[in-house]
């Protein structure tokens, strides 16, 4: 499946239902009075965070989303139908944003089932018979119902995940998710394997987490280069980071630097998150040259560096045991929390 993870879509809300002009048709009655019944409302636009999606292709090929507009009134004071509210399933995790300069955050679904009424159908116009007076008792006055809301928003898909695997190309993230879960990474021996994120579900001591394979970072990813600033927005909702170094890159210190700067230079709070370190590919190492890059490591942070080789699993032990640790004290996400009874207008 391809993974899209940006789509703009255009939403609108049903129209109201015109009132109807009716008069009473009755044997025996010469001059009926007006019973011409109100319109129906128009279908709202309603978001709902649906299990079993990933992605957002679907919206690559579906951009338009119009709700029913609602019945006209009828004779008998009969009101018209209501127009269906428009459900737009979208994955959990799904922020829509307002399509202005700054991308608004107008939403955020975060749980299964979570839903937001958007847009309100336009109320249903009056029919003839609410016009009826002492003075007026044959009104034909009617409305026609209310336009529905309309607007493009873009919708943005950000992992919801407890752990976040950062690192450069090629530092052997794909291979320490497939290691310790079953989520079937691509691997292989050359940089950017990794083109989408990927979840795993991580089972270990009777303790389980969710751990996201965030794409290879590159120096300048926090300006956009490559889609290294949509990568990183991935990272926004974890909880922790464990940060791989490749062990075997000529100079496993400087790597840290270049990811670690990319962190600061997002933003969001990236470089505040509780980080863990590990040098990968340790195996590959003799003793003397992965002692000097873990010391190195720790020199620079202060904080204890795990050396490991997912394949052979050598280290990988401890290492889960401090993530389970680590996550206990670790802050939970918060998502942007709208008011229930919170719908927009278009602006």
């Amino acid at each position: 499946m391809h993974f899209l993870d940006q789509a703009k879509i255009f939403v609108r809300s049903g129209a109201g239902g015109p009132g109807a002009v009716s008069f009473r048709r009755e044997k025996f009655v010469e001059f009926g009075g007006p019973d011409g019944g109100h319109g129906g409302k128009g279908g709202d636009i309603v978001f709902e965070a649906v299990p079993g999606l990933n992605t957002l292709i679907d919206f690559r090929y579906t951009q338009h989303f119009r709700a029913p507009r609602g019945k006209g009134g009828a004779g008998s004071n009969r009101t018209g139908a209501g127009g269906d509210d428009l459900v737009v399933k979208v994955p959990v995790g799904t922020q829509i944003l307002a399509d202005d300069d700054e991308r608004s955050l107008l939403a955020d679904l975060t749980r299964v089932g979570q839903r937001v009424t958007f847009l309100k159908g336009g109320m249903g116009g009056r029919g003839n018979a609410s016009y009826k007076t002492s003075t007026n008792r044959a009104p034909r006055q009617h409305q026609t119902g209310e336009d529905g809301e309309e607007m493009w928003v873009w919708l943005r898909l950000k992992l919801l995940a407890d752990v976040g695997l950062v690192g450069l190309p090629n530092a052997g993230k794909s291979t320490f998710l497939n290691a310790v879960s079953n989520a079937g990474a691509k691997v292989g021996d050359y940089p950017f394997t990794t083109l989408r994120p990927q979840l795993g579900v991580v089972r270990h001591k009777g303790r389980e987490f969710v751990l996201a394979d965030i794409p290879g970072l590159i120096e300048g990813a926090a300006e956009g280069a490559g889609v290294g600033d949509r990568f990183l927005g991935h990272v926004e909702r974890t909880r922790l980071l464990l940060h791989l170094v490749d062990g075997s890159g000529e100079d496993p210190l400087d790597g840290w630097r270049v990811v670690r700067g990319e962190l600061s230079g997002y933003g969001a709070g990236l470089a505040d998150k509780p980080e863990v370190i590990a040098l990968t590919k340790a195996d590959l190492l003799d003793d003397k040259t992965r002692a000097k890059a873990v010391r190195a490591l720790e020199n620079e942070t202060g904080a204890r560096v795990f050396a490991i080789s997912a394949p052979l699993d050598e280290g990988m032990e401890p290492l889960l045991d401090t993530i389970i640790e680590r996550l206990a004290a670790a802050a939970q996400y918060e998502p942007f929390e709208a008011a229930d009874d919170k719908h927009w207008s278009p602006l």
